[in-house]
């Protein structure tokens, strides 16, 4: 037990080095754009990328050849003093992970200015065929890029921040199939803002509110969705009791994306479907240490059970 302590706190030692070093510095100031700006770099609203009841979001090209997506926040119940305090949150949190926040515009419309994705979703090169399907090694980092931002949000964010939506429509890639998350806005649940903002820093060893649970979960389901290609838009019911059958290691091969063909590595798919696993069970825990459960499931990406990799291989010929 003292060696599993001792591991861990020299992990989380080597990840406060890398998100220290994936920080900008020093970081950016935020621009303010006015209203103006972000209509003619929207062409006039007419670039749309998403469009809900809650917000929209447009393609912007500014003057100076900058290319960003700007949001635009629909909530109509939060003052001027509310908005600028959530930009500020929104803007100190730096990962290469997270959609950056570059700016913001205030008045009788409010705008959020992000920094452009240009690959899209992630749902996007999952589901459509029109797309070059993504291949192992890139599936992979996907992965570790979003369980490196969850970790990062839950231990060096002061206050953890627990309110995040983590899909694969909220998945966003670069040009370079970097993965960051673009959903961590507080407006849309502005009774848990102010939970979040008064949590205690002990939160983020040991968590007992259901949002942490959630973005858990959320992890195991996107996992899921890469290693097997299909949709978790009804909460993953199919997913989550596949992979909760005490016999589903049999059907690995099957639930396997066809896009992936036989160019995966066995040991690496069966180290991630032990994360997931640990994600899913997650939200039946009356506790949950967030570390313990992408640690252990890295570890066992390390220590696979020999019957299960063997199956894999079989199966494969």
């Amino acid at each position: 037990m003292g060696t599993e302590n001792l591991v861990l706190k020299i992990r989380l030692l080597l990840l406060a080095l890398f998100h220290l070093r994936s920080q900008p510095s020093p970081p950016c100031l935020l621009k303010r754009f006015s209203y103006k700006d972000i209509k003619k770099a929207t062409d006039g609203f007419r670039r749309v990328v998403d469009n809900s009841s809650q917000e929209a979001s447009y393609k912007a090209m500014f003057q100076n050849g900058c290319v960003a997506t700007v949001r635009q926040v629909k909530l109509l119940d939060e003052d001027d003093d509310s908005f600028f305090r959530e930009v500020r949150f929104l803007a100190r949190l730096h990962h290469r992970h997270i959609v950056a926040l570059y700016g913001f515009s205030t008045g009788s419309k409010r705008f959020l200015v992000f920094e452009n994705m240009g690959r899209g979703s992630l749902k996007e090169h999952l589901s459509d065929p029109l797309k070059t399907p993504l291949n192992w090694r890139i599936r992979l980092q996907i992965a570790i890029g979003i369980a490196a931002a969850v970790e990062y949000l839950h231990f060096f964010c002061d206050p953890p921040i627990y309110h995040v939506s983590i899909s694969s429509r909220t998945i966003m890639l670069d040009e370079n199939l970097t993965p960051k998350i673009s959903d961590i806005s507080l407006f849309s649940a502005a009774r848990d803002r102010v939970n979040t903002l008064s949590t205690s820093s002990r939160c983020s060893k040991e968590c007992t509110e259901q949002g942490c649970k959630n973005i858990v979960f959320q992890l195991g389901l996107v996992i899921l969705e890469l290693i097997t290609g299909q949709s978790s838009d009804k909460g993953g019911v199919d997913l989550v009791q596949w992979v909760q059958q005490p016999r589903f290691p049999k059907s690995i091969n099957k639930m396997i994306d066809p896009d992936l063909g036989n160019n995966y590595d066995p040991r690496e798919l069966n180290g991630l479907l032990n994360v997931a696993r640990l994600c899913i069970k997650s939200v039946d825990k009356p506790r949950i240490h967030t570390p313990q459960i992408l640690w252990t499931g890295a570890r066992k990406s390390f220590e696979m059970d020999r019957g299960n990799s063997c199956l894999l291989n079989s199966k494969r010929k």
